[in-house]
């Protein structure tokens, strides 16, 4: 067969291809970057279920607007307020079969064969491979522990004038960095300044440690009146309520938004209509509070545990910044002591000790640094992490 010219710049998933490895019986993962089931909150989504099936059953089990359901598009403008966004109206999102299909809708209506989009260095995998898939060449832009380097960015923005600006602020995926108040701000005076959108996707913000995070771009954005016309926000439920459920939104623009639902139709004509009655009904009784409270404070406590088990038991031999929220760490093999500096060859002899984690080369658009790895602390218990660094030690 002849399969569509697209298909040559893109690969599969090394995330997914290594999860064939961890059959191995006894393999202590930290290459999964999805929440632990066992924080989701059943007993509510078993209620909020009958409610769904109890109150409206008939809108409930029929197709439904693309746009999404009213009732969870209300709810959802309500939580997003409680974030700090509290000019949202239902009618400035849409929801979207998970995040991940809100940045597939963006790389359909934005972006043409040969434009460029800037990410961060590292980011995301499946946006990379979204964007490829729709021609796009990727430029990286440099982070450190608080984000994206906004200076760096500026120039590059200035030098290729970029179709869009992808960025994850809080808690990046595999970065675990946290974009500064003051680089936000900049962030948002650049969009304005180059007439670029900037895409904030924000999977991970409600799951924080201690203090929250600065206010998203987007709740920030009425501090740089006109910002709001080149932002558009991903949002998304799978990672403090459930994966499965699939739910996402999209705040853009409204010139935007109307071209993706208009793609969005093409896709899959809607979202779960039930999938989102059961989503608006957790969020309507008010359980949501109660969630992110216990999952911060298990994901806290494993974050803190991973983190110092490296520093015990590998010491010099790795670098990082410990993360604030989310569920990622981000090493940096150093090579101290002769230990190995090639996370690739270092992933190979850890499978062997029984322990799995994500070498850091595929979340480079450009310029990949080998020596670099994530872990993942959200699905292992106090108990594996320790004994899963306790193997990585030993492979180093």
């Amino acid at each position: 067969m002849q399969f569509a010219q697209r298909l040559d710049h893109v690969e599969t998933s090394a995330i997914r291809e290594l999860f064939k490895l961890l059959g191995k019986p006894g393999i202590i993962s930290f290459a999964g970057g999805f929440p632990d089931s066992a924080m989701f909150d059943v007993d509510g989504i078993r209620a909020a279920t009958e409610s769904a099936l109890t109150e409206e059953p008939g809108a409930a089990l029929q197709y439904g607007a693309t746009e999404g359901y009213q009732p969870l598009r209300q709810q959802l403008s309500g939580f997003m307020a409680e974030k700090g966004a509290s000019d949202v109206a239902p009618e400035q999102l849409i929801v979207t079969t998970g995040s991940q299909q809100a940045l597939d809708l963006i790389g359909k209506t934005m972006i043409s064969p040969g434009d460029k989009v800037i990410v961060e260095g590292p980011t995301f995998l499946a946006t990379i491979q979204c964007f490829r898939l729709y021609g796009a060449e990727i430029i990286s832009a440099p982070i450190d522990g608080d984000g994206v380097q906004t200076d760096a960015l500026e120039a590059l923005i200035a030098q290729h004038r970029p179709k869009l600006v992808y960025l994850i602020p809080t808690f990046g995926n595999p970065s675990g960095a946290t974009l500064s108040l003051e680089r936000r701000k900049k962030v948002l005076e650049l969009a304005l300044k180059y007439q670029t959108l900037v895409v904030e996707d924000d999977p991970y913000g409600d799951l924080y440690f201690g203090e929250p995070p600065p206010p998203s771009l987007l709740a920030l954005s009425r501090e740089v009146p006109g910002s709001r016309d080149w932002l558009a926000y991903c949002g998304s439920l799978s990672k403090v309520l459930s994966p499965g459920l699939r739910i996402g939104w999209l705040i853009a623009p409204p010139a935007l938004l109307a071209n993706a639902v208009m793609c969005k139709q093409f896709s899959d004509a809607h979202t779960s209509t039930f999938a989102q009655a059961v989503a608006a009904q957790y969020l309507k009784a008010g359980r949501m509070p109660a969630t992110l409270a216990k999952v911060r404070a298990v994901y806290a406590q494993r974050a803190q545990t991973l983190c110092d088990a490296l520093r015990q038991d590998i010491g010099a031999g790795v670098e990082f910044v410990q993360p604030r929220g989310g569920l990622f760490v981000w090493l940096r093999l150093t090579g101290a002591g002769g230990k190995e500096q090639d996370a690739g060859a270092l992933a190979k002899r850890a499978i062997e000790k029984g322990v799995a984690f994500v070498p850091g080369t595929p979340f480079f658009a450009q310029n990949p640094d080998p020596a670099t790895l994530r872990l993942s602390f959200a699905t292992a218990d106090i108990g594996k992490i320790r004994e899963g660094v306790a193997r990585l030690a030993q492979a180093l």
